[in-house]
């Protein structure tokens, strides 16, 4: 039988608490580099731009979905193929590297690709690299009432994520991002050790499908909200971001400033609005109430 993409097996000692021990095997979530690469239009040589602790699969998604959110690339017409790199029957290493090639006519900003970006799966790339690709493509929302949800709708958000994490049910050790439609409908989900590679694998599945500005969605990411999940959220257009842990004081400070609804510990039948509150339909009308 084929072992999933994403998980290995491990033998392991399984203690009881009487310190009794028994044998077994265990699924682990599979960590392994990929390294992002761009070739520009009319140039043999590539620029390698990021190399990423992730899980295996989704690649390609990857990729694209990390040159969206870094400001290096706004349009999926400006791709012409995505494809992995040195693959040869006996290369192990042919499913980690990614070759992003242009489209003829596409203008990147090489001053951006002369810094490489390392991320691990505890984080992702330095703040300085976010924070101005945040201010050179993001845009602040405006309208701060709309979309608009009802709270039992964002009650609802965690158990609907959970039934489709497929490699966490075997190995109880990834992080996920999911985005929800209007109506509470999971419409897309993406596993990986990192929660920025997860996210970066979501926006970049919508990316390449074409759907650059994802107003209306929900999204919801299973750890806690840091900087960098607001600004790649920002990226993509998204206005409503629910996590299951806590947020970050520079993720409260971003989401506000651009006009995002921020919620936290979205679990047990609560959740904590910290800015935004007006989209959410419940909240908004007791505030009203009160005044």
């Amino acid at each position: 039988m084929t072992q999933a993409i994403g998980v290995s097996k491990a033998s392991i000692w399984r203690v009881s608490a009487s310190a009794e021990r028994e044998a077994q095997n265990d699924i682990l979530a599979v960590e392994e580099p990929l390294e992002i690469r761009l070739s520009l239009p009319g140039e043999a040589k590539h620029h390698a731009i990021s190399i990423t602790m992730r899980t295996p699969g989704n690649d390609f998604e990857l990729a694209a979905g990390f040159l969206l959110t870094e400001g290096i690339l706004d349009s999926p017409g400006q791709i012409k193929a995505i494809r992995h790199c040195g693959i040869t029957p006996h290369n192990k290493n042919e499913r980690n590297t990614v070759v992003v090639e242009l489209a003829p006519g596409v203008d990147v900003d090489l001053k951006r690709l002369q810094r490489n970006f390392y991320t691990t799966s505890s984080c992702g790339v330095c703040g300085k690299s976010s924070i101005e690709a945040l201010y050179a493509g993001a845009k602040k929302i405006l309208d701060v009432s709309h979309p608009r949800y009802s709270a039992e709708l964002i009650h609802r958000l965690p158990a609907l994520a959970r039934r489709n994490q497929n490699i966490f049910d075997k190995t109880g050790g990834l992080h996920a991002s999911a985005l929800f439609d209007r109506s509470g409908k999971i419409e897309i989900i993406r596993e990986d050790v990192g929660r920025h590679n997860a996210l970066d694998k979501l926006i970049g599945a919508t990316f390449l499908a074409g759907d650059v500005d994802l107003f209306g969605k929900i999204l919801l990411v299973s750890g806690r909200a840091s900087f960098e999940l607001v600004q790649k959220a920002l990226m993509a257009g998204i206005r409503i971001l629910a996590a299951v842990g806590a947020p970050s004081s520079l993720a409260v400070e971003l989401a506000s400033e651009y006009g995002m609804t921020l919620i936290g510990f979205v679990r047990e039948d609560r959740f904590n609005i910290y800015c935004g509150s007006e989209r959410i339909i419940a909240v908004s009308r007791a505030l009203t109430n009160e005044i």
